[in-house]
């Protein structure tokens, strides 16, 4: 089970920057235009043994005149309810802000751990300023600077040993199916269906994770743990509509699964929220299926379903291998197809291709269509085989393995998926010296 640490803190303090060091990826997310894809705004950090997901806060507040405190009050409201800690991040050369006090008032009454993260401090000069940041009363102050890296090993450490220990779940070896997407496309409906009728063969376990509820479903000759991220507890102070609160709990829900339901509402059709939350299971490589929920309240003509599902085909290309369902959880509509394909995704992720049958095809498929030669030389690939992953890795051994480009990279892809069933299942393709 992993940990969430959120970063919190108004606009231009250096949140950005200091996440980008945390997750040791430099991407110019600092001055990104607004609208661009927000799982840029979610990573993993390795520290000491222990590894947790950060999410970054900094680009959801839009960076305006009038810094809307009522905007950064509720990202921290739903950060200490959804993160496991928080590091709130104030600024050095500015000083000490009303909006650093409004955010540390909500701050106080939290009864998560709250690390008070001091940036820009790259003098002693720097360090005495610090000090007007105790009158914040958020205990010890953690002097960093997020260009350089200073101060941040002693911040680490302290936010790896607050981090709780997440239980184990007995029911680890039970494949785990989660229900994801955006607030209100009928995920709870879903899971109603699934899991209503007969309840006396339907044994919950405590939930595992704080957001979600997992429950046993074995019956029909399934036997997986369900999880339902929808409307577990209402969220009093916090809007449901916002991006920022979609992410943060998907972000725990699709990282302790094995494939994810990835439910739309057919009326809205594919949003940019969607595609965030089908990036982020991509990134953790988890089996997919789309759910085009509500169907039934759809006009169609002969076209309408064909025409919808290379819709979204065209959206989520290159990628667009993924079982897509027309479903309505009200009507009860292809219910049954949803288990069925569900299960067979799972199937393909864990499934292992006999090394034997890999080459036979895949060195066939090379050598009527080689790579093309960089700088005058050939590369020749003479071996594959699939690497003992959680996930579908495959390794592909040649001579020179640093000159296979993208469009290759994408052949080989497609050829694997062709020959071997891979719907649904993000697979990974590596390249070794011989």
């Amino acid at each position: 089970m992993g940990n969430i640490v959120a970063i919190v803190g108004r606009p231009n303090v250096g949140k950005s920057t200091f996440f980008n060091r945390l997750i040791e990826r430099r991407e110019a997310i600092v001055n990104d235009e607004s609208g661009v894809t927000r799982d840029r705004l979610y990573g993993h950090c390795f520290w000491n043994g222990k590894t947790f997901s950060v999410v970054d806060t900094g680009g959801y507040v839009e960076n305006s005149s009038d810094v809307f405190e009522r905007e950064i009050s509720k990202q921290v409201l739903i950060a200490i309810e959804e993160a496991d800690a928080v590091m709130f991040m104030v600024d050095v050369d500015m000083g000490l802000t009303d909006l650093d006090v409004a955010v540390a008032d909500i701050l106080r009454s939290s009864k998560k751990p709250v690390f008070l993260v001091v940036n820009k401090v790259d003098s002693n000069r720097k360090i005495v300023n610090s000090y007007e940041f105790y009158n914040l009363g958020l205990g010890e102050l953690y002097c960093i600077s997020a260009i350089t890296g200073a101060g941040t090993g002693e911040l680490l450490d302290a936010v790896v040993k607050a981090l709780p220990d997440k239980p184990n779940d007995e029911e680890l070896d039970l494949p785990r199916i989660t229900i994801v997407g955006r607030p209100n496309v009928g995920k709870s409906s879903l899971t109603n269906v699934l899991i209503g009728e007969e309840r006396n063969i339907v044994t919950n376990v405590a939930g595992t994770t704080r957001d979600s509820i997992n429950t046993r479903y074995n019956k029909y000759g399934y036997d997986f743990m369900l999880v339902d991220t929808a409307g577990v507890r209402r969220k009093s102070k916090v809007s449901e509509d916002l991006e920022f609160y979609s992410v943060m709990r998907s972000i725990r829900a699709i990282e302790n699964s094995d494939v994810c339901l990835l439910m739309i509402d057919a009326e809205q059709g594919w949003e940019s929220q969607d595609q965030n939350i089908l990036n982020l299971i991509r990134k953790n490589k988890k089996g997919i299926v789309i759910l085009v929920n509500k169907w039934d309240l759809i006009e169609k003509d002969s076209n309408t379903l064909k025409e919808y599902r290379e819709f979204i085909q065209d959206r989520i290309a290159p990628f667009n291998d993924i079982p897509i369902l027309f479903i309505s959880a009200l009507t009860k509509q292809r219910i049954s197809d949803v288990l069925s394909t569900a299960m067979q995704v799972y199937e393909n992720r864990i499934q292992r291709i006999p090394t034997g049958k890999l080459n036979e095809v895949m060195l066939d498929a090379i050598e009527s269509f080689p790579p093309p030669a960089t700088k005058g030389k050939y590369i020749k690939i003479k071996y594959v085989t699939q690497l003992p992953t959680p996930t579908p890795v495959f390794a592909f051994f040649a001579n020179l393995p640093q000159y296979i480009k993208e469009p290759y990279n994408r052949y080989l892809e497609n050829k694997l998926r062709e020959n071997f069933n891979l719907t649904g299942v993000p697979i990974v393709l590596v390249f070794r010296d011989k």
